[in-house]
């Protein structure tokens, strides 16, 4: 029996959502649900506990919302909730069957009912779960008439950033990176009627610019986004997005949002599909490696080695850890599936543009193999083959990355002469230049530093300043191994390249380091020891040595202290 007040509960809820209260609006449901099992609020608190990030929760009490509608003979709103539920399937799990389960139900509910107004949404999700742009376009410029039809802001403005997304798939990036531009304006600038509106187009947009590593645009939208993100909370809810952010946070330097973004995407654990968490693993574990933790990178792998995503990072790997042979297998192996255009597509398409951004990246990571393995001439093969692929490109990031690899190859050609040494400098510096503008920290240390080695011998003092660029610039990334690197040459160079704490820190080790950042961020010693891939007691361990190297007296002291002073700033020894 319905009660008197929950009509007043329902729209007090209903207010708190609008205002971006997902806490406010979680209690107000449940206090109906608790008086009437019903449906609006089952629907309402799943809607909650999604932007709350309780996925599997919010899929539960969708199910029960439609479940209640069915029962209720209301077909519209049972149609909503199966739309919903392909949502929460699809990019938040990427389940595909379940997601398509759902669509077909949604489908029939709309065909059986005659519920025009939803037929958009129904183009809308065949656009968004089908592996083919061309079909996608078709299906969303569909959507897009059916919203000017019914006058829908929220169907048109997803339809449109659908449409950009199929065009960026095809090939047609300007043309669709414009209309991702534009739906996302409009949504941000409130002309939807829904806040899921800006997260699925911001999903879209950042999905684009990861897959084409579009990271200077992305950027930007993550800084227009700001004030949506203050009022309401991340733009990035589907664990699939955070995986796309966190690949552009990577790319821009800022390795623990990256960090935090992928831990999201993680703990949906188990309720995930393979690829899904596949994918952010091998983001992960690309992020380990620059820190200087290939063998916590390799167990991030465990279980992911031949997913297609895993490739390029477990080749590096690899590489890293002395075995060119088989680096150069899984980079060749990969590259044959590029190729052939046959890659596992599992639950991910892997798009034109795309695949051509991983094949730049394992064309160079093959050219730097065949160097280790003193092959020079397989090495400059390898670079021309990548310099072909950026001739058919329009990506800046495809040409930094050829560029780079030419004039890696040609200073290590076997025919170096004073005229092939100024060619590879031209080469690495206009690397350098595409690399600063498309504002890739990271990258810009690896290109000074072989600038360095490039011209050590004739510019003795050029190379030191080079050098002495990728180290401060590694070092404020915590990229280890490139510091490293930076260091040995430097002192190779007779520079001096010690690297010193502020004074009164003492010194610590860089996995000590490493635990005073995370006690800065509030983690447990549970928590750092998931983080590091150790246990709990080597956790306690280093705890107590970093209180006792900073003289402090406890953990909230040292929780403290690295909110002062930060990690970054700390002697790595």
């Amino acid at each position: 029996m319905v009660t008197s007040d929950v009509p007043e509960r329902l729209a007090a809820a209903a207010r708190a959502m609008k205002a971006g209260d997902w806490s406010a609006a979680k209690h107000a449901f449940e206090t109906v649900l608790e008086q009437h099992e019903s449906p609006e609020a089952l629907a309402g608190l799943g809607d909650a506990l999604w932007w709350l990030g309780e996925t599997e929760n919010a899929i539960r009490h969708q199910e029960r919302a439609y479940a209640a509608f069915r029962r209720r003979s209301d077909p519209a709103r049972a149609g909503l909730a199966a739309i919903a539920l392909y949502f929460l399937f699809r990019v938040s799990l990427g389940n595909t069957a379940a997601s398509r389960g759902w669509l077909g139900r949604a489908a029939r509910l709309v065909d059986d009912s005659h519920l025009e107004r939803l037929t958009g949404w129904i183009m809308l999700l065949r656009a968004h779960d089908t592996d083919d742009p061309s079909a996608a376009e078709v299906w969303a410029r569909q959507a897009g008439e059916m919203a000017l039809r019914f006058d829908d802001p929220d169907l048109e403005l997803c339809a449109l950033s659908q449409v950009g997304a199929a065009l960026v798939q095809m090939g047609r990036v300007v043309e669709g990176e414009a209309l991702l531009d534009e739906a996302m304006a409009a949504s941000l600038g409130g002309e939807g009627e829904r806040l899921e509106t800006v997260v699925y187009t911001s999903c879209n947009m950042i999905s684009a610019c990861s897959e084409i590593a579009e990271v200077g645009r992305a950027t930007q939208w993550i800084h227009a986004a700001d004030g949506f993100i203050r009022r309401y909370g991340s733009l990035h809810l589907f664990a699939t997005c955070r995986s796309s952010y966190a690949r552009v946070l990577f790319a821009t330097g800022d390795w623990a949002g990256a960090q935090r973004e992928l831990d999201a995407a993680l703990r949906i654990g188990d309720s995930a599909e393979r690829a899904l968490h596949g994918e952010a693993l091998a983001t992960l574990a690309e992020v380990r490696l620059a820190q200087g933790h290939p063998e916590e990178a390799e167990r991030l792998l465990e279980g992911f080695e031949d997913h297609f995503t895993s490739n390029l990072v477990l080749a590096s790997i690899r590489l890293a850890q002395g075995d060119p042979d088989a680096a150069r297998r899984i980079a060749r192996r990969r590259l044959n599936e590029i190729d052939s255009h046959r890659g596992p597509r599992t639950g991910s398409y892997r798009p034109g543009a795309a695949r051509s951004v991983e094949a730049a990246a394992l064309w160079e990571l093959l050219a730097a193999v065949e160097i280790v393995a003193g092959s020079p001439k397989q090495a400059l093969v390898a670079a021309r083959r990548l310099e072909a692929l950026a001739r058919t490109s329009a990506s800046d990031l495809i040409s930094a990355r050829s560029m780079r690899t030419v004039g890696l190859a040609l200073a290590n050609d076997p025919s170096y002469s004073p005229r092939t040494h100024g060619d590879a400098r031209a080469y690495v510096e206009k690397a350098l230049e595409l690399f600063a503008h498309l504002g890739m920290p990271f990258e810009m240390a690896r290109s000074h530093l072989l600038l360095a080695r490039i011209i050590a011998v004739e510019h003795r003092a050029e190379a030191i300043a080079e050098a002495g660029s990728a180290l401060s610039q590694f070092v404020s990334l915590g990229a280890v191994p490139g510091s490293d690197e930076a260091v040995a040459l430097l002192r190779s160079l007779g520079a001096n390249a010690a690297r010193h704490a502020p004074r009164g820190t003492g010194h610590l080790t860089r996995r000590e380091g490493e635990v005073l950042e995370l006690l800065g961020e509030g983690l447990s010693n549970r928590q750092i020891a998931d983080r590091l891939f150790v246990t709990r007691k080597t956790v306690e361990h280093h705890v107590a040595n970093v209180l006792a190297k900073l003289s402090l007296r406890s953990r909230s002291e040292a929780t403290a202290y690295a909110v002062r002073h930060q990690a970054r700033d700390l002697t790595l020894e």
